[in-house]
């Protein structure tokens, strides 16, 4: 079983990630999680005393609602989410994981099957470390998820997920990574 509390300790010196997840809350978005990139980047930033929101592009905000599959429906989500959070003044990147599976492979040149969860999806990011999500679940609990645990993530190891991304994906993405975080070691894709 991991031990959450260290990640917890970290993403609270992130002001701006610990709003999201009160604004987040509050959208009532089925299985979301602030997930991927603001998770990972927040702690690397503590790691290597840089300030807890260094080079973080976007917030990623994902859920899964397969009852309406529509781009419509996700663009409301999107929209409502942009207003909420206009003050943060951060791009609040917003994904319905129900849909990934329509555009995935159009975007990426690899089929996806449909994620079942927003879990799921969570398990197929192109990099070990970045496969966590966290919540925060009514009564201000914090909920974490981490198929691999948090390793990779403390240690700032970037290694290739093997359950989906492409080779070319994961390789961009570490790229950019150690552009940001020299610190970071990254491991060949497989």
């Amino acid at each position: 079983m991991t031990d959450f509390d260290p990640l917890r300790t970290v993403l609270w010196r992130n002001e701006i990630l610990v709003e999201l997840l009160h604004r987040a809350r509050e959208f009532d978005l089925p299985g979301w999680y602030l997930t991927a990139g603001c998770v990972v980047q927040t702690v690397w930033n503590v790691l290597s005393e840089r300030a807890a929101t260094h080079g973080i592009e976007d917030y990623d905000l994902f859920y899964h609602d397969s009852a309406d599959l529509s781009w419509a429906a996700e663009d409301r989500v999107i929209r409502t989410v942009a207003e909420a959070c206009e003050d943060l003044r951060v791009d609040v990147e917003v994904r319905n994981e129900a849909r990934v599976h329509l555009w995935y492979e159009a975007k990426f040149g690899t089929p996806c099957s449909p994620f079942p969860s927003t879990e799921a999806a969570i398990d197929a990011f192109p990099a070990v470390c970045s496969c966590v999500g966290v919540r925060l679940e009514p009564g201000g609990t914090w909920r974490f998820y981490a198929p691999h645990g948090l390793d990779d993530l403390f240690a700032m190891v970037v290694r290739p997920n093997p359950v989906l991304a492409p080779r070319a994906v994961y390789e961009r993405k570490a790229a950019r990574w150690r552009s940001r975080w020299p610190e970071l070691t990254v491991l060949t894709s497989r």
